[in-house]
């Protein structure tokens, strides 16, 4: 099979990495969206102080999906070079704005990359790349597998944009950055639901309530998303556009220059000697 200069992809995944994918995404989904699965009389939510903790065994399985798609995949030391090289980079971008309304370059080289080296690579590349950022930052803590599991669910969405292969130019630029503004508040959001349980007392209109229904908790949810992180949802996705417009075309010209001279899918093939 035979592609398209620029639609190479680094990081197939196989049978066995698509389904370690989709226990931990399964996983994943419960372990953000648990105030909104479990009934009102669950006792899930008399633990919301050790919760993160116990959620925080996602982190293994981030792992386990991460060291399967390298294994299966035969990702070769090229390939391994451009993962490394694009984790540093997007783990050194993210201090820049940290703090600062929601000022956070690395969204948007997350895209372009997803978007050039496909979902199997951007999977692997949000993960690695948060993973990295949280020991450049500090922010190692019983947040970091949900924000690994959301980066990498983030990078992945770009690889799954339709149009690879045909959609070039001002239109593919235009798709990037509408995905990257609406998937900066999906990120925050999602980040939000990992949070948002374990507030206890500290705003009692807009916590988690878990003797609620789900209609009254998804009103607070709202409520808390709006109250709290909606200016800091709106930075990240503003910036990752204007990057993106900016900066898009020039930077998947050298991604996809970099992925064809790296030639991460070329077979080595043996000839038989002339006799």
């Amino acid at each position: 099979m035979t592609h398209a200069p620029g639609t190479t992809r680094a990081v197939r995944l196989g049978p066995r990495s698509l389904i370690t994918l989709a226990l931990v995404s399964a996983v994943g989904v419960v372990a953000f969206g648990w105030p909104f699965l479990a009934p009102p009389t669950s006792q899930v939510g008399t633990h919301t102080q050790d919760a993160p903790w116990l959620f925080a065994g996602l982190l293994v399985l981030l792992v386990a999906v991460v060291a399967a798609a390298i294994a299966e995949s035969g990702l070769g030391p090229k390939a391994v070079a451009m993962l490394g090289v694009l984790a540093a980079t997007g783990a050194a971008l993210r201090p820049i704005g940290a703090g600062t309304a929601g000022i956070e370059p690395m969204f948007f080289l997350m895209v372009l990359s997803g978007r050039v080296l496909g979902p199997g690579f951007g999977f692997v590349l949000g993960n690695v790349t948060m993973f990295a950022s949280a020991l450049l930052t500090g922010g190692v803590g019983p947040w970091m597998p949900f924000q690994m599991l959301a980066m990498g669910w983030f990078t992945m969405g770009a690889g799954l944009l339709p149009g690879p292969d045909r959609v070039r130019g001002r239109a593919e630029v235009r798709l990037l950055a509408t995905y990257g503004f609406l998937a900066a508040f999906a990120y925050g959001t999602a980040m939000n639901m990992a949070g948002w349980p374990f507030m206890g007392a500290l705003a009692s209109n807009i916590a988690f309530d878990p003797d609620a229904g789900v209609p009254a908790n998804l009103a607070r949810f709202v409520t808390y998303c709006l109250a709290t992180s909606l200016g800091w949802d709106l930075g990240r996705a503003l910036v990752t556009v204007v990057l993106t417009l900016t900066l898009g075309p020039v930077l998947l010209r050298a991604l996809r220059r970099a992925t064809r001279r790296a030639a991460f899918e070329a077979q080595v093939t043996f000839e038989a000697p002339e006799r």
